[in-house]
């Protein structure tokens, strides 16, 4: 097979979706990988590196998507990606369809295969492939937020854990997931005090037994959620529908109760957002403000720590990439239940029930589309 790897254009995205070691892997079994020149220059990876395990180096995108058989990335194609894709192209990466219709009409127009990250699932129900950027994002959450509570950035001047005889801020986190869960472990660590609102009580007694003192575990319900915002100085989104979009948990006339100066960190933005005053930020320019309390909103928050993104979302990502390279695309998604709750779209066909329930399309299920 031919297996290709593009550079990220997506703004101040840094990560990339082969190493040389997974490269080598392929290269091994007899697959030919193109790597667009440069690709891996952000995350510490030189053509060379590339070139030593046999891959071939080339000098554009287009070259790739004209010519791979699938396509292996980070994040969702941008518009001009998209416009190179056709019947012929499978491309493996995070999609987020639900939180595009753009995109998710683009997609089905080019006739291609889209295979998401977001949504392979195991039969415990859980996401193997969003895990490991959501511990880089959980973890990150809580760093950007303490940020931009500084009142330099237009926060409320104040520091996450205090000192001896100043109180500690406040953070909330919408969500007990993985996202929720490394935001809390940081947010304690450094002294504040943390409360993780979820609506399944057993995630909540897990939680409850293994987080510090200073984590206290809330029924999520919007009567505790408004006795809790009052006080909050920051509040996560970490609210995860796999393949859906968000539910927006938070409306605009809710921030009316904060205090101002209070930092919104919505990591589900990916997916929507579950504030509803969030719309994707980037890198470049993270933050905005409404009614005076601070969004931080990057849609790609690993992208800004790109060796450990990169190493650790594509030591999850190889065995799939490998799968689907070995047996071939078809072959892999028929034998491998989990790798085929990640067909989101299929020659035109939308196969991923959150993403035809988010834009009211028709539906096929995958095992019916890949017949």
């Amino acid at each position: 097979m031919i297996i290709g790897t593009p550079k990220e254009i997506k703004s101040h995205e840094n990560r990339v979706a082969l190493t040389p070691h997974v490269a080598l892997e392929l290269t091994k079994s007899g697959h030919e990988v193109l790597i667009e020149k440069s690709a891996g220059l952000s995350t510490g990876f030189s053509d060379n590196d590339y070139q030593t395990v046999d891959c071939k180096i080339v000098d554009s995108a287009k070259e790739i998507f004209q010519n791979a058989e699938m396509i292996v990335k980070v994040k969702e194609p941008q518009p001009e990606e998209v416009s190179l894709c056709h019947k012929d192209t499978t491309l493996f990466t995070y999609f987020h369809f639900a939180a595009s219709e753009t995109l998710t009409e683009g997609f089905l127009n080019s006739g291609a295969t889209a295979i998401a990250y977001e949504t392979i699932m195991l039969p415990d129900g859980s996401l193997p492939l969003l895990v490991p950027m959501s511990e880089v994002a959980g973890r990150m959450s809580v760093q950007e937020g303490a940020k931009y509570l500084e009142k330099f950035h237009g926060g409320r001047g104040k520091l996450l854990g205090g000192v001896p005889g100043v109180e500690p801020a406040n953070v909330t986190i919408l969500g007990g997931g993985v996202v929720g869960t490394n935001a809390a472990h940081i947010a304690a660590g450094l002294g504040a005090n943390v409360y993780i609102l979820d609506v399944n009580l057993n995630r909540l007694r897990y939680l409850d037994e293994i987080m510090p003192k200073n984590v206290r575990t809330i029924y999520s319900n919007q009567y505790n959620l408004q006795e809790l915002l009052p006080r909050t100085d920051l509040l996560i989104g970490a609210v995860l529908i796999p393949g859906a979009k968000a539910p927006n948990l938070v409306t605009r006339s809710m921030l009316g109760i904060m205090q101002p100066g209070t930092v919104i960190v919505d990591v589900a933005v990916d997916q929507g957002g579950c504030i509803e005053t969030c719309k994707p930020t980037t890198h470049e320019n993270p933050i905005y403000e409404v009614d005076g309390i601070i969004h931080y909103c990057v849609a790609n928050m690993p992208g800004a720590v790109p060796f450990t993104s990169t190493t650790a979302l594509t030591n999850a990502t190889n065995p799939y990439v490998q799968r689907l390279a070995n047996q071939g695309i078809l072959n892999a998604l028929k034998s491998d239940h989990a790798l085929l709750q990640g067909l989101n779209i299929y020659q035109g066909k939308v196969t991923h029930k959150g993403v035809s329930d988010a834009f009211e399309m028709d539906y096929t299920t995958p095992s019916e589309a890949i017949v």
